[in-house]
């Protein structure tokens, strides 16, 4: 895709859906249950409970849907576990960043499931490089 203009909460949510049915396999046995949701920001509440300073510091949420707090799992779970991206904070690294914005949204998308599923840095980093490579 080319943008004139920035992508709209739809476009974010097709590239998604693709980024997520194309993630490294190591991601994707995780990910089975996994709902995506657009939203423009941060609520107040996940703001406060992060404590970051603005909106534009969160790009992306994992929340599992085993857990009913942090650290507090469920015996058995209905919901799926869902990775919010945050719209505005995408958008505003994109232009920050002159990258294009499928490796920006790969990039957060990778990381921040990586990050909740306990993978190192190191292997965070080479599956970003290696599903890049992918990519094109």
């Amino acid at each position: 895709m080319n943008f004139t203009v920035p992508p709209s909460h739809d476009d974010l949510e097709v590239m998604a859906a693709a980024i997520i049915e194309n993630i490294p396999e190591e991601l994707a046995e995780h990910c089975d249950s996994l709902a995506v949701v657009i939203d423009e920001f941060p609520d107040e509440a996940l703001e406060h409970e992060l404590e970051l300073d603005d909106q534009f510091e969160l790009m992306a949420f994992y929340k599992s849907g085993r857990e009913i707090s942090p650290g507090v799992e469920l015996k058995s779970a209905n919901d799926d576990d869902v990775l919010t991206l945050y719209r505005r904070p995408i958008l505003d690294y994109w232009c920050e960043s002159c990258e294009d914005i499928t490796v920006v949204l790969r990039t957060v998308i990778v990381e921040e499931l990586a990050r909740n599923f306990d993978f190192s840095d190191d292997e965070i980093s080479e599956m970003t490089d290696r599903h890049y490579q992918g990519m094109f």
